[in-house]
């Protein structure tokens, strides 16, 4: 019987390289990364299944047990109107996660597109929106909010404009200054070379190069997000 080192490779054949773990196993070897992952999903679920979590109707009043204490039967305690606060906690962060998932997913898409234009479009109309981004980066984020919610009335919608118009410079900027490092990378030149039309070296070169630091962005921006709101 042949042993193992007797086991010989063919001439001209490689041994393949070993593949490179998952994201899934990385982040099962980072405890502290599974812990967050773990919060992350805990509030996420919580927030989508409220009516069957929550212990208690969020708007339910119960005026003799006003500003109780944690206890068994309400584990915050109470409000001002004997409401439980834990319920709604688990009911407002429905409302937290819905107004920032939605006003970084808007602000995130228009960022990126107009991002795109700017890096990647003449330099007359890189100006203009860079301008743009500028000026509304110049504004007070408060002040600018109130004037908006003063004009167009108080209201998740008021609120989630304002939310975009605030964060869209931010991935404007980010955006544009990726797209402006790959235009002229040697993959983009070859393609050019080659023929090929913008649209294609957009959606298929930058689009792909350029994605990736955006979602880390947005998912760091999602809890400022909801401290603007809560502001």
């Amino acid at each position: 019987m042949s042993s193992e080192a007797d086991i010989r490779i063919a001439p001209g054949a490689e041994a393949l390289p070993p593949r490179p773990p998952s994201a899934w196993t990385k982040l099962s070897r980072d405890p502290m990364g599974l812990a967050g992952l773990t919060l992350v999903a805990t509030f996420v679920l919580m927030a989508m299944f409220a009516p069957l979590v929550a212990p208690y109707d969020p708007l339910k009043l119960d005026i003799p047990n006003k500003f109780a204490p944690p206890s068994w039967q309400h584990w915050l305690g109470t409000d001002q109107l004997g409401r439980d606060l834990l319920s709604r906690i688990i009911y407002g962060s429905r409302v937290a996660l819905g107004i920032a998932l939605t006003a970084t997913g808007i602000a995130g898409a228009v960022g990126l597109i107009l991002g795109l234009i700017a890096g990647f479009g003449p330099r007359w109309l890189d100006a203009i929106l860079v301008l743009l981004f500028d000026s509304f980066s110049s504004l007070p984020m408060i002040m600018f909010a109130l004037a908006v919610i003063t004009v167009l009335g108080p209201g998740i919608n008021t609120l989630i404009l304002v939310i975009v118009l605030v964060s869209i410079p931010g991935y404007g900027r980010l955006i544009r200054a990726q797209t402006l490092t790959l235009r002229s990378a040697d993959f983009v030149l070859a393609e050019r070379t080659m023929g090929a039309s913008s649209a294609r070296i957009v959606l298929v070169h930058l689009l792909p190069n350029v994605i990736g630091p955006l979602v880390i962005l947005l998912s760091m921006d999602i809890p400022v997000v909801i401290m603007l709101e809560a502001g």
